[in-house]
Protein backbone atom coordinates (compact mmCIF):
# COMPACT_ATOMS: atom_id res chain seq x y z
CA UNK A 1 0.00 0.00 0.00
CA UNK A 2 1.57 3.37 -1.06
CA UNK A 3 1.89 6.08 1.30
CA UNK A 4 0.10 9.09 1.73
CA UNK A 5 2.93 11.46 0.09
CA UNK A 6 3.83 9.12 -2.85
CA UNK A 7 3.33 11.40 -5.43
CA UNK A 8 -0.32 11.17 -7.85
CA UNK A 9 -0.02 9.42 -10.96
CA UNK A 10 -3.41 10.27 -12.43
CA UNK A 11 -4.82 7.93 -15.29
CA UNK A 12 -4.38 10.59 -18.17
CA UNK A 13 -0.34 10.92 -16.58
CA UNK A 14 0.17 6.98 -17.07
CA UNK A 15 -1.28 6.83 -20.36
CA UNK A 16 1.06 9.14 -21.71
CA UNK A 17 3.64 7.19 -20.10
CA UNK A 18 2.50 4.05 -21.65
CA UNK A 19 2.16 5.58 -25.02
CA UNK A 20 5.71 6.99 -24.90
CA UNK A 21 7.14 3.85 -24.04
CA UNK A 22 5.21 2.26 -26.60
CA UNK A 23 6.38 4.47 -28.87
CA UNK A 24 2.71 5.31 -29.82
CA UNK A 25 3.56 8.69 -29.32
CA UNK A 26 6.17 9.33 -31.84
CA UNK A 27 7.25 6.19 -33.95
CA UNK A 28 10.78 5.17 -32.66
CA UNK A 29 13.44 4.68 -35.24
CA UNK A 30 16.34 2.09 -35.74
CA UNK A 31 16.16 -1.74 -36.28
CA UNK A 32 12.98 -3.22 -35.87
CA UNK A 33 14.50 -5.92 -33.21
CA UNK A 34 15.48 -3.41 -31.21
CA UNK A 35 12.12 -2.31 -30.57
CA UNK A 36 11.12 -5.98 -29.83
CA UNK A 37 13.71 -6.31 -27.81
CA UNK A 38 12.31 -3.35 -26.07
CA UNK A 39 8.70 -4.23 -26.31
CA UNK A 40 10.42 -7.91 -24.62
CA UNK A 41 7.96 -9.81 -27.48
CA UNK A 42 4.77 -8.84 -29.48
CA UNK A 43 1.86 -10.72 -28.99
CA UNK A 44 1.82 -13.44 -31.87
CA UNK A 45 -0.97 -15.87 -31.91
CA UNK A 46 -2.22 -14.52 -35.33
CA UNK A 47 0.62 -14.30 -37.40
CA UNK A 48 -0.14 -10.83 -39.35
CA UNK A 49 -0.74 -8.78 -35.31
CA UNK A 50 3.38 -8.07 -35.04
CA UNK A 51 3.67 -6.56 -38.41
CA UNK A 52 0.57 -4.30 -37.58
CA UNK A 53 1.89 -3.38 -34.33
CA UNK A 54 5.14 -2.16 -35.40
CA UNK A 55 3.84 -0.50 -38.15
CA UNK A 56 2.14 1.64 -35.83
CA UNK A 57 5.53 2.03 -33.69
CA UNK A 58 8.41 2.36 -35.95
CA UNK A 59 9.48 4.44 -38.63
CA UNK A 60 9.80 3.01 -42.40
CA UNK A 61 8.81 -0.01 -41.08
CA UNK A 62 8.67 -2.61 -44.03
CA UNK A 63 7.27 -6.87 -43.45
CA UNK A 64 10.52 -7.84 -44.47
CA UNK A 65 11.96 -6.78 -41.33
CA UNK A 66 10.35 -9.37 -39.57
CA UNK A 67 10.23 -12.36 -42.08
CA UNK A 68 14.31 -11.78 -42.59
CA UNK A 69 14.53 -12.27 -38.84
CA UNK A 70 12.49 -15.36 -38.40
CA UNK A 71 14.09 -16.89 -41.66
CA UNK A 72 18.06 -16.31 -40.12
CA UNK A 73 16.64 -17.03 -36.76
CA UNK A 74 17.60 -13.36 -35.35
CA UNK A 75 14.00 -13.94 -34.13
CA UNK A 76 11.48 -16.78 -33.13
CA UNK A 77 7.59 -17.43 -32.60
CA UNK A 78 7.31 -19.11 -29.19
CA UNK A 79 4.89 -19.59 -26.32
CA UNK A 80 6.06 -16.76 -23.24
CA UNK A 81 4.43 -14.59 -21.46
CA UNK A 82 0.90 -15.99 -19.85
CA UNK A 83 1.68 -19.00 -22.04
CA UNK A 84 0.88 -17.21 -25.29
CA UNK A 85 2.53 -17.52 -28.48
CA UNK A 86 4.99 -14.34 -29.02
CA UNK A 87 7.30 -12.45 -31.87
CA UNK A 88 10.66 -12.40 -29.78
CA UNK A 89 14.26 -11.90 -30.36
CA UNK A 90 16.89 -15.17 -30.12
CA UNK A 91 18.46 -14.23 -26.90
CA UNK A 92 14.37 -13.89 -25.34
CA UNK A 93 13.54 -17.14 -26.79
CA UNK A 94 15.90 -19.00 -24.54
CA UNK A 95 15.27 -17.61 -21.61
CA UNK A 96 11.45 -16.34 -21.33
CA UNK A 97 9.87 -19.92 -21.82
CA UNK A 98 12.04 -21.05 -19.09
CA UNK A 99 11.07 -17.77 -16.40
CA UNK A 100 7.16 -18.97 -17.52
CA UNK A 101 7.86 -22.58 -16.58
CA UNK A 102 5.78 -22.53 -13.66
CA UNK A 103 2.57 -21.27 -15.47
CA UNK A 104 3.20 -24.19 -17.90
CA UNK A 105 3.73 -26.72 -15.37
CA UNK A 106 0.47 -25.31 -13.22
CA UNK A 107 -2.06 -26.00 -16.70
CA UNK A 108 -0.49 -29.56 -17.27
CA UNK A 109 -1.63 -30.25 -14.19
CA UNK A 110 -4.79 -28.58 -14.25
CA UNK A 111 -6.36 -28.21 -17.60
CA UNK A 112 -9.70 -29.81 -17.67
CA UNK A 113 -8.92 -31.07 -21.44
CA UNK A 114 -5.80 -32.21 -21.32
CA UNK A 115 -5.19 -32.64 -17.58
CA UNK A 116 -6.50 -36.33 -16.70
CA UNK A 117 -4.37 -37.74 -19.40
CA UNK A 118 -1.49 -36.24 -18.52
CA UNK A 119 -1.93 -37.54 -14.99
CA UNK A 120 -1.02 -41.11 -16.08
CA UNK A 121 2.15 -40.57 -17.50
CA UNK A 122 5.50 -39.91 -16.58
CA UNK A 123 6.65 -35.89 -18.02
CA UNK A 124 9.58 -36.00 -18.03
CA UNK A 125 9.33 -39.11 -20.26
CA UNK A 126 7.35 -37.50 -22.65
CA UNK A 127 9.34 -34.35 -22.59
CA UNK A 128 12.56 -36.63 -23.56
CA UNK A 129 10.71 -38.04 -26.48
CA UNK A 130 8.69 -35.10 -28.00
CA UNK A 131 12.21 -33.59 -27.47
CA UNK A 132 14.37 -36.45 -29.82
CA UNK A 133 11.40 -36.25 -32.50
CA UNK A 134 11.43 -32.31 -32.98
CA UNK A 135 14.93 -32.50 -32.65
CA UNK A 136 15.01 -35.12 -35.43
CA UNK A 137 12.92 -33.05 -37.70
CA UNK A 138 10.43 -30.33 -37.02
CA UNK A 139 7.18 -31.87 -36.38
CA UNK A 140 3.77 -30.52 -36.97
CA UNK A 141 1.16 -31.04 -33.50
CA UNK A 142 -0.20 -33.66 -35.94
CA UNK A 143 2.73 -35.54 -36.67
CA UNK A 144 3.92 -35.47 -32.90
CA UNK A 145 1.05 -36.59 -31.58
CA UNK A 146 0.77 -39.34 -33.79
CA UNK A 147 3.98 -40.55 -33.32
CA UNK A 148 4.28 -40.10 -29.60
CA UNK A 149 0.99 -41.86 -29.49
CA UNK A 150 2.81 -45.05 -30.66
CA UNK A 151 4.37 -45.39 -27.44
CA UNK A 152 1.37 -44.10 -25.59
CA UNK A 153 -1.64 -45.67 -27.26
CA UNK A 154 -3.59 -45.05 -24.19
CA UNK A 155 -3.60 -41.46 -24.33
CA UNK A 156 -4.81 -38.99 -27.20
CA UNK A 157 -2.05 -37.83 -29.56
CA UNK A 158 -3.88 -34.32 -28.84
CA UNK A 159 -2.58 -34.72 -25.29
CA UNK A 160 0.26 -36.12 -25.84
CA UNK A 161 1.24 -33.06 -28.44
CA UNK A 162 -0.47 -30.51 -25.56
CA UNK A 163 2.13 -32.04 -23.25
CA UNK A 164 5.36 -31.94 -25.25
CA UNK A 165 4.64 -27.99 -25.66
CA UNK A 166 3.78 -27.31 -22.14
CA UNK A 167 7.17 -29.03 -21.23
CA UNK A 168 9.24 -27.66 -24.31
CA UNK A 169 10.51 -24.49 -25.36
CA UNK A 170 9.06 -25.42 -29.28
CA UNK A 171 9.83 -23.04 -31.86
CA UNK A 172 7.26 -22.17 -34.97
CA UNK A 173 9.87 -22.45 -37.80
CA UNK A 174 9.26 -20.34 -41.16
CA UNK A 175 7.82 -19.99 -42.82
CA UNK A 176 4.99 -19.67 -40.63
CA UNK A 177 4.97 -15.72 -39.52
CA UNK A 178 6.69 -15.00 -42.62
CA UNK A 179 4.59 -12.22 -44.34
CA UNK A 180 1.95 -13.57 -47.26
CA UNK A 181 3.88 -17.27 -46.65
CA UNK A 182 1.33 -20.26 -44.76
CA UNK A 183 2.20 -23.10 -43.56
CA UNK A 184 1.22 -25.51 -40.88
CA UNK A 185 2.25 -24.74 -37.46
CA UNK A 186 5.90 -27.00 -37.31
CA UNK A 187 7.71 -27.34 -33.75
CA UNK A 188 11.08 -27.94 -33.02
CA UNK A 189 13.12 -26.71 -29.73
CA UNK A 190 14.52 -23.52 -28.98
CA UNK A 191 17.59 -24.94 -28.06
CA UNK A 192 18.13 -26.90 -31.53
CA UNK A 193 16.71 -24.12 -33.35
CA UNK A 194 19.83 -21.26 -31.95
CA UNK A 195 22.11 -23.70 -31.84
CA UNK A 196 25.04 -25.19 -29.58
CA UNK A 197 27.01 -21.40 -29.17
CA UNK A 198 23.05 -19.67 -28.51
CA UNK A 199 22.41 -21.76 -26.02
CA UNK A 200 25.83 -21.64 -23.97
CA UNK A 201 25.26 -18.39 -23.87
CA UNK A 202 22.02 -17.97 -22.16
CA UNK A 203 21.44 -17.83 -18.06
CA UNK A 204 21.25 -21.38 -15.97
CA UNK A 205 17.53 -20.84 -15.18
CA UNK A 206 18.02 -24.33 -12.79
CA UNK A 207 20.51 -22.10 -10.96
CA UNK A 208 18.59 -20.27 -8.40
CA UNK A 209 20.46 -17.03 -8.20
CA UNK A 210 20.88 -17.11 -12.21
CA UNK A 211 16.90 -17.54 -12.13
CA UNK A 212 16.43 -14.66 -9.37
CA UNK A 213 18.87 -12.34 -11.22
CA UNK A 214 16.24 -12.84 -14.95
CA UNK A 215 13.26 -12.84 -12.69
CA UNK A 216 14.56 -9.43 -11.64
CA UNK A 217 15.66 -8.08 -14.83
CA UNK A 218 12.07 -9.23 -16.92
CA UNK A 219 10.54 -6.70 -13.75
CA UNK A 220 12.68 -4.15 -15.26
CA UNK A 221 12.16 -4.79 -18.96
CA UNK A 222 8.68 -4.66 -18.10
CA UNK A 223 8.44 -1.16 -17.06
CA UNK A 224 10.26 0.02 -19.38
CA UNK A 225 8.07 -0.05 -21.79
CA UNK A 226 4.91 -0.58 -20.06
CA UNK A 227 5.31 1.10 -16.95
CA UNK A 228 4.41 2.85 -14.29
CA UNK A 229 3.11 -0.49 -12.90
CA UNK A 230 1.46 -2.19 -9.88
CA UNK A 231 2.82 -5.61 -8.97
CA UNK A 232 -0.41 -6.59 -9.96
CA UNK A 233 0.56 -5.45 -13.34
CA UNK A 234 3.12 -7.51 -14.10
CA UNK A 235 1.94 -10.22 -12.50
CA UNK A 236 -0.89 -9.88 -15.43
CA UNK A 237 1.64 -9.68 -18.10
CA UNK A 238 3.61 -12.30 -17.48
CA UNK A 239 1.16 -14.40 -16.09
CA UNK A 240 3.21 -15.49 -13.61
CA UNK A 241 2.20 -15.02 -9.54
CA UNK A 242 4.55 -14.16 -6.59
CA UNK A 243 6.76 -11.21 -7.75
CA UNK A 244 5.77 -9.43 -4.74
CA UNK A 245 8.92 -10.46 -3.77
CA UNK A 246 10.74 -9.47 -6.55
CA UNK A 247 9.69 -6.06 -6.94
CA UNK A 248 10.62 -5.48 -3.13
CA UNK A 249 13.85 -6.87 -3.82
CA UNK A 250 14.57 -3.82 -6.52
CA UNK A 251 13.00 -0.87 -4.38
CA UNK A 252 16.22 0.63 -3.84
CA UNK A 253 16.40 1.05 -7.61
CA UNK A 254 13.20 2.12 -8.13
CA UNK A 255 10.80 5.25 -7.57
CA UNK A 256 7.14 4.76 -6.27
CA UNK A 257 3.84 6.99 -6.97
CA UNK A 258 0.13 5.85 -5.92
CA UNK A 259 -2.41 5.74 -8.67
CA UNK A 260 -5.65 7.67 -8.45
CA UNK A 261 -8.06 6.45 -5.68
CA UNK A 262 -10.83 3.50 -7.20
CA UNK A 263 -13.34 1.22 -6.14
CA UNK A 264 -11.89 -0.43 -2.89
CA UNK A 265 -8.74 1.99 -2.73
CA UNK A 266 -8.91 4.93 -0.55
CA UNK A 267 -5.53 5.85 -1.39
CA UNK A 268 -4.33 4.44 -4.48
CA UNK A 269 -2.86 1.51 -5.86
CA UNK A 270 1.03 1.59 -5.06
CA UNK A 271 3.03 1.92 -8.42
CA UNK A 272 6.72 1.16 -9.39
CA UNK A 273 8.61 2.66 -12.36
CA UNK A 274 12.49 3.46 -13.27
CA UNK A 275 13.96 6.72 -11.96
CA UNK A 276 14.75 7.98 -15.32
CA UNK A 277 12.02 6.28 -17.48
CA UNK A 278 9.45 9.02 -19.79
CA UNK A 279 6.59 10.51 -18.04
CA UNK A 280 5.21 12.83 -20.32
CA UNK A 281 2.91 15.77 -19.38
CA UNK A 282 -0.52 14.53 -19.53
CA UNK A 283 -1.47 17.05 -22.13
CA UNK A 284 0.96 16.02 -24.69
CA UNK A 285 -1.14 15.36 -27.90
CA UNK A 286 -1.42 11.59 -28.44
CA UNK A 287 -2.15 10.99 -32.69
CA UNK A 288 -4.39 8.23 -33.92
CA UNK A 289 -2.53 4.41 -33.37
CA UNK A 290 -4.07 1.57 -34.74
CA UNK A 291 -3.50 -1.82 -32.72
CA UNK A 292 -3.46 -5.36 -34.10
CA UNK A 293 -5.77 -8.30 -31.99
CA UNK A 294 -5.05 -9.07 -29.29
CA UNK A 295 -1.73 -6.28 -28.46
CA UNK A 296 -0.12 -6.49 -25.48
CA UNK A 297 -0.76 -2.81 -25.10
CA UNK A 298 -4.59 -3.92 -24.04
CA UNK A 299 -3.57 -7.25 -21.78
CA UNK A 300 -0.19 -5.99 -19.91
CA UNK A 301 -2.56 -4.22 -16.89
CA UNK A 302 -4.68 -5.57 -13.80
CA UNK A 303 -6.12 -1.93 -14.38
CA UNK A 304 -6.35 -0.85 -17.55
CA UNK A 305 -8.56 2.13 -17.30
CA UNK A 306 -5.56 3.90 -18.56
CA UNK A 307 -6.35 3.02 -22.07
CA UNK A 308 -9.50 2.14 -22.15
CA UNK A 309 -12.80 2.40 -19.79
CA UNK A 310 -14.49 -0.14 -18.98
CA UNK A 311 -17.82 0.32 -20.32
CA UNK A 312 -15.61 0.11 -23.85
CA UNK A 313 -13.38 -3.03 -22.54
CA UNK A 314 -16.66 -4.61 -22.64
CA UNK A 315 -17.92 -4.39 -26.00
CA UNK A 316 -14.56 -4.79 -27.24
CA UNK A 317 -13.97 -8.13 -25.79
CA UNK A 318 -15.24 -10.89 -27.82
CA UNK A 319 -17.19 -14.18 -26.21
CA UNK A 320 -13.99 -16.52 -26.86
CA UNK A 321 -12.07 -13.37 -24.84
CA UNK A 322 -10.06 -12.34 -27.79
CA UNK A 323 -9.54 -8.67 -28.60
CA UNK A 324 -10.13 -7.00 -32.29
CA UNK A 325 -8.30 -4.65 -33.89
CA UNK A 326 -8.77 -1.44 -32.19
CA UNK A 327 -7.65 2.45 -33.00
CA UNK A 328 -6.32 4.70 -30.34
CA UNK A 329 -7.76 8.32 -30.47
CA UNK A 330 -6.20 11.18 -27.81
CA UNK A 331 -4.46 8.08 -26.19
CA UNK A 332 -8.04 5.96 -25.51
CA UNK A 333 -9.79 2.83 -27.45
CA UNK A 334 -11.81 4.77 -29.50
CA UNK A 335 -13.13 1.92 -31.70
CA UNK A 336 -12.43 -1.27 -33.59
CA UNK A 337 -11.09 -1.74 -37.42
CA UNK A 338 -11.39 -4.75 -39.91
CA UNK A 339 -10.19 -5.11 -43.31
CA UNK A 340 -12.63 -6.69 -45.85
CA UNK A 341 -11.73 -7.26 -49.38
CA UNK A 342 -14.25 -7.79 -52.61
CA UNK A 343 -13.71 -7.86 -56.29
CA UNK A 344 -14.45 -4.88 -58.57
CA UNK A 345 -15.24 -4.51 -62.04
CA UNK A 346 -14.21 -1.84 -63.47
CA UNK A 347 -16.15 -1.41 -66.72
CA UNK A 348 -13.33 -1.30 -68.38
CA UNK A 349 -11.08 -4.21 -70.28
CA UNK A 350 -9.11 -4.69 -67.35
CA UNK A 351 -10.03 -7.84 -65.00
CA UNK A 352 -12.00 -7.02 -62.25
CA UNK A 353 -9.11 -5.88 -59.03
CA UNK A 354 -9.36 -6.49 -55.91
CA UNK A 355 -10.42 -3.92 -53.33
CA UNK A 356 -9.56 -3.59 -49.32
CA UNK A 357 -11.67 -1.34 -47.64
CA UNK A 358 -10.89 -0.71 -43.91
CA UNK A 359 -13.72 -0.62 -41.89
CA UNK A 360 -13.68 1.80 -38.66
CA UNK A 361 -16.37 1.42 -36.07
CA UNK A 362 -16.22 3.89 -33.45
CA UNK A 363 -17.60 3.55 -29.99
CA UNK A 364 -18.96 7.08 -30.21
CA UNK A 365 -19.57 9.79 -32.70
CA UNK A 366 -16.17 11.01 -34.01
CA UNK A 367 -16.07 14.56 -34.52
CA UNK A 368 -14.84 15.93 -37.57
CA UNK A 369 -10.82 16.77 -36.92
CA UNK A 370 -10.88 13.24 -35.37
CA UNK A 371 -12.59 11.62 -37.91
CA UNK A 372 -10.03 13.21 -40.82
CA UNK A 373 -7.20 12.12 -38.53
CA UNK A 374 -8.35 8.66 -38.30
CA UNK A 375 -8.93 8.53 -41.89
CA UNK A 376 -5.71 9.69 -42.86
CA UNK A 377 -3.75 7.28 -40.63
CA UNK A 378 -6.23 4.12 -41.93
CA UNK A 379 -5.01 5.08 -44.87
CA UNK A 380 -1.71 3.88 -44.26
CA UNK A 381 -2.62 0.93 -42.69
CA UNK A 382 -5.08 -0.58 -45.17
CA UNK A 383 -2.30 -0.42 -47.87
CA UNK A 384 -0.01 -2.02 -45.32
CA UNK A 385 -2.07 -4.90 -44.39
CA UNK A 386 -3.33 -5.37 -47.84
CA UNK A 387 -0.25 -4.46 -49.35
CA UNK A 388 -1.54 -7.39 -52.28
CA UNK A 389 -4.80 -5.38 -53.66
CA UNK A 390 -4.85 -3.23 -56.18
CA UNK A 391 -7.19 -0.76 -54.36
CA UNK A 392 -7.96 0.58 -51.01
CA UNK A 393 -10.27 2.50 -49.26
CA UNK A 394 -11.29 3.46 -45.75
CA UNK A 395 -14.58 3.46 -44.66
CA UNK A 396 -16.14 5.18 -41.11
CA UNK A 397 -18.86 2.83 -40.19
CA UNK A 398 -21.32 5.52 -37.71
CA UNK A 399 -21.97 3.52 -34.15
Amino acid sequence: MPTVDAPLLTRAALNRALLARQHLLARATGPALDLVDHLVGLQAQNPPSPYTALWSRLEGFRHADIGAALESRRAARIAVMRGTIHLVTAADALVLPGLASPLYARDLRFNTQHGAGLRQLELAELTNAARALVEESPRTTTELGRLLAERWPRVAPTTLAYGARGTLPLVQVPPRGVWRQSGATTWTTADAWFGPAAVESAPDLTDPDARAAELERLVLRFLAAFGPASVADVQQWSGLGGLRSVVDQLRDRLVTFRAEPGPGSATGRELFDLPDAPRPDPAVDAPIRFLPDLDNLLLAHADRTRVISEEHRRRLTSLNGGLPGSFLADGRVAGTWTVTRERVDTGQVRPRRELATLELRPFDALDATTSRAVTAEGEGLVRFVADDAADHRVRVVPP
